[in-house]
């Protein structure tokens, strides 16, 4: 499915709205100002002045309102997204995209997934469910992992908390974390491609390309070849989406595991309700179990400490 999207002033997003009135449907969704149905292309106009072109007629209808087809209208195309400049057409190509998860969580391992996804896939993966996976809860994720994991080549790798804290006292910052984790997963799909390599491969971004590429300076073997980043890349490719997806409920089943040690649905996040649970873990299981289950350097581990500390007198 082609996309464009162009960003507008007000003037020019006043006579979109006129321009396609008659094939204007109703969408709900947040920040959305218009949105048309034309029968190979869906419009949808944002609060932000983006407008986003979809279908087979993206490009036709786009190029009206860029100055490259029959209007006189000015607009800006969007070729670049945070990070980098993109490949034309990056969406309907075969991509390896990487992604990670658990970061910001005290409880739980930090959690990346690679997933192929070839371009005869694409819409079948879209059918099964995929998009961006800020946009779908836990549960869902989770319904639909299995088929992902099932059709597409893909590798999730999780750090137990033991490791990453023992590698974090030593010095490595997340980032380093993330980036050796990235590379060890992306090399593990593309050992299981063999011949079949991607157009591209798409990070989503959390560090600049020449920082990521110093974290794993010294990696023996490191992916370089056709590697793209982008912050947001789940809506740039649905195989960073699927990546996202595998790597959340492949973090949430670790969860479980742990919230079943410590006989408590622990909480995600890093907020009080985090606090309060690690007290309870602290008071009843003691430093080293609780440890075991956090990233120990958060500050939620002092925060425990002291509500525990309370908790006792």
């Amino acid at each position: 499915m082609g996309q464009s999207v162009l960003q507008i002033d007000a003037a020019t997003m006043t006579k979109i709205s006129a321009h396609y009135a008659q094939f204007k449907v109703v969408r709900n969704a947040p920040g959305v100002v218009f949105a048309a149905k034309l029968p190979d292309t869906a419009i949808t106009a944002y609060k932000s002045g983006k407008v986003l072109f979809q279908g087979g007629g993206a490009e036709r209808e786009a190029s009206i309102w860029n100055g490259t087809g029959n209007s006189a209208y000015s607009a800006k195309t969007l070729t670049k997204s945070a990070g980098e400049v993109l490949p034309a057409k990056l969406a309907q190509l075969s991509v390896l995209g990487s992604d990670e998860t658990g970061t910001g969580d005290f409880f739980g391992p930090v959690t990346v997934a690679a997933c192929y996804v070839p371009a005869q896939k694409i819409e079948l993966v879209r059918e099964l469910g995929v998009k961006d996976s800020k946009q779908l809860t836990d549960d869902w994720m989770r319904t639909i992992a299995p088929d992902l994991q099932e059709t597409l080549i893909h590798s999730v790798l999780t750090l137990p908390n033991d490791k990453y804290n023992e590698v974090q006292a030593s010095g490595w910052s997340q980032g380093k974390i993330k980036a050796l984790l990235h590379n060890q997963a992306l090399k593990h799909v593309l050992r299981k491609l063999e011949d079949d390599k991607p157009d591209y491969i798409l990070i989503d971004q959390f560090a600049e390309r020449r920082i990521y590429y110093n974290h794993i300076k010294d990696e023996p073997e490191i992916v370089r070849e056709n590697v793209l980043f982008s912050t947001k890349a789940e809506g740039l490719h649905v195989a960073v989406a699927a990546a996202s997806i595998i790597a959340r409920v492949a973090f949430l089943e670790e969860m479980d595991k742990l919230s079943k040690l410590a006989g408590v649905t622990l909480p995600k996040g890093a907020g009080p309700k985090v606090d309060e649970a690690a007290a309870r873990i602290l008071l009843k299981s003691g430093e080293d179990t609780l440890k075991s289950m956090t990233k120990w350097h958060f500050a939620n581990a002092q925060k425990a400490k002291k509500i525990a500390a309370m908790k006792k007198r």
